[in-house]
């Protein structure tokens, strides 16, 4: 059934037009993402059991995994990549929120705490990249790149390139681990190290490689594989 078949009171399209997104259930919110039901089932219901395969707690469905989804009744590759889509357009909408606010990072407790939310429910390894004024405030937040379980490949461009063009003076990069400890492994010394060089020669500061576990967090500054 597609949404504009609903009966008047299910319509959540026309009830956003009329009275605004802020009126609207979750579940009709999701309906209009999933857009159409099936023969069986309107698009209300299946947001419904979307919801429901969550535990009812929405914030869990921007982990779910297309595959994930595809396994609820209804839920075909096409709804669960506009789900997923809309999930990951939410996170970064409020990861540039938050960079935009220029807050100084102080320390990397400071840089720990601002991405433990983000990265701690990660599956894979996510690099990130946190550029900085001159008042160690924060200009601009974004992914290098995303590894697996174990890893994720960095090269040194991908996290000064932006830099050097966003005219940042200094660098604070970060990355998970999806085991929960964050323990350094020997690849992660390396592309500190590896980085810690290109810094030099570029001129931008390095100032903390930050690796975020599981509530925890590890400084390889202050492990001493950064220059103080």
């Amino acid at each position: 059934m597609h949404i504009k078949d609903m009966p008047a009171n299910e319509r959540p399209q026309e009830k956003l037009l009329f009275g605004g997104a802020r009126g609207l259930s979750n579940s009709e919110l999701l309906a209009l993402i999933i857009r159409t039901g099936t023969g069986e089932k309107s698009a209300i219901r299946l947001a419904d059991e979307v919801i429901a395969y969550t535990s009812d707690n929405i914030g869990e469905l921007g982990m779910a995994e297309v595959r994930e989804l595809t396994e609820i009744e209804g839920i075909g590759e096409a709804k669960a990549c506009s789900i997923v889509a809309a999930m990951e357009l939410s996170r970064r909408m409020k990861s540039d929120r938050i960079a935009r606010q220029k807050h100084r990072l102080s320390d990397s407790k400071d840089v720990a705490v601002m991405l433990m939310d983000e990265l701690a429910d990660e599956k894979r390894e996510i690099f990130m990249a946190i550029n900085l004024n001159s008042k160690l405030q924060v200009e601009s937040k974004s992914i290098v790149s995303i590894g697996n379980l174990d890893s994720a490949p960095v090269h040194p461009r991908e996290v000064f390139g932006p830099a050097v063009r966003r005219g940042a003076a200094a660098v604070i990069v970060a990355h998970n681990h999806p085991s929960g400890d964050p323990t350094p492994s020997h690849q992660d010394i390396e592309v500190t190290m590896r980085l810690s060089e290109a810094s030099k020669i570029i001129g931008i500061k390095l100032i903390d490689h930050v690796i975020v576990g599981n509530g925890k967090f590890t400084s390889m500054k202050a492990e001493g594989y950064l220059d103080s």
